[in-house]
């Protein structure tokens, strides 16, 4: 074998082992680590009027997943290859993770634009086109989304341009019960709970008696007793739920 054909052999090797190790740490290393990972096993010790006919229960398992903060970087602090490698990362972990554990819900606990506060309409438009992008889902699988201080603003910078060009976005409310197989999860905009009588603090608030009230009147209806929810913030400042 002449060294001409050693040489493009082992460039050959090269460029495969090259493309093997990039194929494995940029798509097949997701795999690996969510294939570790499970939902809570289920509690056999049903009642019998819940079993089957084979005498196994039944339960109700709601799949659902939680996510906080992935802060996607703006234009005017973010660097262009830190933006790239952090979504690129976060998009194939959240697109792995719905193919393996196939979750129901999906929530995502606020802070999902690191620069909303202060961002252009521009920047706006087009750090929402990448959040859709990354975490695009199929109709199984539902997004929720929630608002959070780097979206709007802290509590002294949140107002309602802001909250409605979010709530718009993102098709959610600073308020509201998303019921999943009988499971109640209450989301509420935390940022407008810093109980100084704020006009959308005020709205939060009045939204979250509606909700006590109702969760209530539902609990008396099938003969429970009413639940006591307290919210506050601060040094016991804030709106207090009974």
């Amino acid at each position: 074998m002449s060294g001409l054909s050693v040489a493009c052999s082992a460039v050959i090797v090269l460029f495969g082992a090259v493309c093997s190790v990039f194929i494995f740490c940029e798509y097949l290393i997701y795999y690996a680590a969510i294939l570790q990972c499970g939902w809570p096993g289920i509690d056999h010790g049903a009642p019998a009027s819940e079993r089957s006919a084979d005498g196994q229960p039944e339960p109700e398992v709601l799949r659902a997943m939680v996510l906080s903060d992935t802060h996607l970087l703006g234009a005017v602090g973010g660097h262009w290859f830190d933006k790239l490698r952090r979504e690129w990362q976060m998009e194939r972990a959240f697109q792995t993770a719905l193919a393996l554990l196939r979750p129901e819900v999906v929530f995502i606990l606020g802070d999902v634009l690191d620069e909303g506060k202060w961002s252009s309409p521009k920047n706006w438009e087009d750090d929402v086109c990448r959040f859709q992008k990354m975490f695009r889902h199929s109709s199984d699988t539902e997004l929720v989304v929630l608002v959070g201080n780097h979206d709007i603003g802290f509590h002294y910078e949140m107002d309602w341009f802001k909250l409605q060009r979010f709530e718009k976005a993102f098709n959610t409310t600073s308020t509201r019960m998303v019921t999943k197989k009988g499971v109640n999860f209450l989301l509420v905009n935390s940022v407008a709970l810093h109980g100084d009588g704020c006009p959308i603090c005020q709205s939060v608030e009045k939204q979250l008696y509606t909700i006590s009230r109702d969760l209530n009147c539902s609990l008396l209806q099938v003969g429970l007793p009413p639940t006591h929810t307290h919210t506050h913030t601060g040094r016991g400042q804030g709106p207090k739920l009974s």
